[in-house]
């Protein structure tokens, strides 16, 4: 797109700054004393900010975060949303109205072009998930456009290099968003209510998936060949994988989403291959690869074809993390039963 003047750029900055009424607060009792819901202070990611009023044109980067926003039904307060042409199964989901009554602004990442021509006044991405700083766009680069910005708390940044991501279990990252973005736009009922829904899903699911001892090992494809990218302990699969019953052969990888050594899966010869299917390369070529890829035909999972596919969209910090735990459940509990 084409550099906007300065003089235009310093009036969407003034505008975005206006609507967000958003600022960074050190400390929670700096927030001046005001009657009603705001102004009220959160943590994200280790960064404090106070608002003065709900966000009203909020611009999400990736399926999952825009998943997050509207089961809260926050679609009001979405200026548009920017993800791939693969959003998985919208029509099995609860609020697929919401994706089509939303503008659809980019099928390519995020970009400051984008948010300033919607008039964001908060953009809600992660690190690698539309933050970072090879691309430009960060919460720091943001705000000097005036914009806002909420960071997905399955990114965090956990380390002083910033190189891992994650600071807390999958699930808990989504539980903190939910209960977080329900203090921002004044929906912390309706937070509460989803929170107490998944908890009681995967509860039940868990009832029925294998116990220990009696776990399946499990591995993550996302895709690749000569190295394959898998999840750690810290991306949404590892709690999927565990809760419906699976024992995450990647538990100790201290990070998300990140590259291993196929070595390394074939040395812990994991009994099931869960497929992370976006679209391309297809889940099928994906499969075909891990079958015919010689250094792998003694693994247990390639050996006697369990090989299950999940989509992305279930797979990422999400609303859909529930119900892939109840799937994947039963799934494990097919492969035990043989």
């Amino acid at each position: 797109m084409p550099r906007r003047a300065p003089v235009l750029l310093t009036a969407l900055s003034l505008a975005a700054l206006t609507g967000c009424g958003a600022q960074v607060s050190s400390d929670a009792k700096s927030a001046p004393a005001r009657s009603g819901h705001y102004p009220v202070t959160i943590e994200n990611c280790g960064v404090k900010t106070t608002y003065d009023k709900a966000p009203r044109r909020v611009v999400t980067n990736d399926v999952g975060i825009a998943d997050i926003m509207f089961a809260l039904g926050l679609e009001d307060h979405m200026a548009g949303y920017v993800m791939p042409s693969y959003r998985g199964k919208i029509e099995a989901v609860a609020w697929k109205d919401a994706y089509e009554s939303t503008p659809w602004l980019s099928k390519k990442a995020i970009t400051k072009e984008i948010a300033l021509d919607a008039r964001a006044d908060l953009v809600f991405a992660g690190w690698n998930y539309g933050f970072g700083e090879a691309t430009g766009v960060t919460p720091a680069s943001l705000k000097k456009l005036g914009i806002g910005s909420y960071v997905l708390t399955e990114s965090c940044r956990n380390g002083t290099t910033g190189s891992s991501r994650g600071v807390m279990p999958p699930l808990e990252a989504l539980y903190a968003d939910l209960e977080t973005l329900g203090k921002i736009f004044d929906v912390e009922d309706r937070a509460a209510a989803l929170i107490k829904k998944y908890q009681n899903q995967i509860a039940d699911a868990q009832a029925k998936a294998p116990k220990a001892g009696d776990r399946p090992s499990v591995f993550l494809y996302d895709g690749g060949e000569d190295k394959p990218m898998t999840s750690g302990k810290y991306a949404g699969p590892h709690d999927i994988i565990t809760k419906a019953g699976g024992n995450h052969v990647m538990k100790d990888l201290k990070d998300s989403w990140t590259t291993v050594g196929w070595e390394t899966i074939v040395e812990r010869n994991p009994e099931v291959i869960v497929i992370n299917d976006y679209g391309t390369p297809t889940a099928a070529q994906k499969k075909a690869f891990l079958t015919s890829y010689p250094p792998l035909a003694n693994v247990s999972a390639v050996k006697n074809n369990h090989i299950y596919v999940m989509d992305y969209a279930d797979l990422v910090e999400s609303p859909r993390n529930p119900a892939a735990v109840t799937a994947l459940a039963d799934y494990l509990r097919d492969v035990r039963r043989g």
